[in-house]
């Protein structure tokens, strides 16, 4: 039979026991664990896990795109008033008054004299009338149609037409000048010309050159403007 000594010994470890059972099941209620196999020695351990709030975000402003559509970025809105290597006829009209000077003027009248000394029209075409622009203020039905078979084609061949003037020797044609009578030009109006929109118009432009010892000069018949620059419109007769 024990003594009370070794009793009160039996039932501190008894005690110690049932106390150490029950933290463990506290752990285990509160906490969790997972049984997790290890990689290196295919052994169990013992992991413990704790359920954390997830972070809290703000989420960004979005744009929602059907499944197969290309997302783009828009290209910020051109406020150029001149054309800066972009296709002008795209911009709206202005009601500036076009002067025959600057930059952009001469560069436009050399490429029309280069179109006529040899006899390339396409050489011209930066200084005639943008076809973006006509569209805009033409108010016919079919505008498109008008400015390629009808002012293009009117151009070109009287590109043609100068170069043969110039004569066989056109490869020794030196520009001289140009005369444009702004003092003549008139703001056309919405409702005229059968236009939509509105333009500087002015007639009775001419170009000289010298050729052989010679000086001559052609027509260009009618400049009209577009955001303030001068363009033209007829190189020979209005047809």
């Amino acid at each position: 039979m024990p003594d009370a000594r070794e009793e009160r010994i039996q039932r501190g470890a008894t005690f110690g026991v049932m106390l150490v059972a029950a933290l463990v099941g506290i752990v285990f209620v509160t906490v969790g664990t997972a049984r997790v196999p290890s990689s290196a020695h295919g052994v169990d351990r013992l992991t413990t896990f704790v359920e954390v709030d997830p972070p809290t975000t703000t989420a960004a402003a979005s744009t929602t795109v059907a499944a197969g559509t290309p997302t783009t970025t828009a290209p910020a809105a051109t406020t150029t008033t001149t054309t800066g290597g972009a296709d002008p006829g795209a911009l709206p009209q202005t009601d500036e008054r076009p002067s025959a000077s600057g930059a952009t003027f001469a560069a436009g009248v050399e490429g029309l004299w280069e179109a006529v000394k040899q006899d390339k029209p396409e050489l011209g075409y930066p200084f005639f009338f943008p076809k973006g622009a006509y569209l805009q203020v033409k108010d016919i039905s079919d505008p498109a149609g008008d400015y390629q078979n009808r002012l293009i084609a009117n151009f070109d061949q009287d590109v043609h037409d100068l170069h043969a003037q110039l004569g066989a020797n056109a490869a020794n044609a030196k520009f001289v000048g140009i005369d444009v009578p702004g003092d003549q030009a008139v703001f056309v109006q919405p409702g005229e010309e059968y236009n939509k929109g509105s333009y500087w118009r002015v007639y009775g432009t001419t170009l000289q050159y010298q050729v052989d010892g010679q000086t001559g000069s052609f027509p260009v018949t009618s400049l009209i403007s577009w955001r303030g620059q001068w363009y033209v419109v007829h190189l020979g007769t209005i047809r």
